[in-house]
């Protein structure tokens, strides 16, 4: 249950971070477009997560080679 739940928190947690880029954030709320900003940041989260789950699959492959062996 509790790998379940660390699961959920690291496939979620980039949903919630909101991270863009400064400058592209600057630029496109400067024209007063307010939607395309939105896109944009919702662009960037939605690329954040596969490095996520990347690094997540590793460490989970990492943990089950670790714990056959014992």
């Amino acid at each position: 249950m509790k790998k379940l739940i660390l699961l959920l928190i690291v496939l979620f947690y980039s949903a919630f971070a909101k991270a863009q880029c400064a400058m592209c954030r600057a630029v496109i709320e400067s024209g007063g477009d307010t939607k395309a900003a939105e896109g944009l940041n919702n662009g960037i989260t939605y690329l954040m997560i596969f490095p996520y789950i990347l690094v997540g699959g590793i460490i989970y492959l990492v943990y089950r080679s670790t714990t056959k062996k014992s």
